[in-house]
């Protein structure tokens, strides 16, 4: 097939907690649905206490590594956070969410992500208890 089709499709995505969740399964199995083979697939995640990231899907060290530094830079309890209704992890939740990424763009080569060997798609989960995540991926 040729990159002329285009789909959109929401995916719901139950996170177990804080922490780097691998979702490059589901994308992939949105990318192949699509039958797009060049072209452009776009995640975006509909919330600002989550963010995406492509990290290291290889050692699980890395992705530790990430998260502890992330909670080193934004700590909880700050006494300048005044947005606090929804718990002491909520406004650090939004800040790490504006310093990573609500949306990825990537490449599709031959109907399959440019992903490179060690390259894995993730939802960054910032808030410590779980939550439904809903994704929108479109892929032209």
């Amino acid at each position: 097939m040729t990159g002329t089709t285009a789909m959109v499709k929401e995916l719901s995505i139950q996170t177990p907690g804080r922490g780097l969740h691998l979702i490059t399964d589901e994308i992939e199995a949105v990318v192949r649905e699509s039958g797009v083979a060049e072209g452009l697939c776009t995640v975006l995640i509909r919330h600002t206490s989550a963010s995406l990231t492509i990290q290291e899907n290889a050692d699980p060290s890395a992705r530790r590594d990430l998260e502890r530094w992330l909670d080193r830079l934004v700590q909880e309890g700050d006494p300048l956070y005044t947005h606090t209704t929804e718990g002491p992890d909520d406004m650090p939740a939004h800040i790490k969410s504006a310093l990573t990424a609500t949306t990825l763009s990537i490449p599709l080569v031959n109907g399959r992500l440019a992903l490179g060997t060690w390259q894995g798609i993730y939802l960054w989960e910032h808030r410590r208890r779980e939550h439904l995540r809903r994704l929108v991926v479109h892929v032209a």
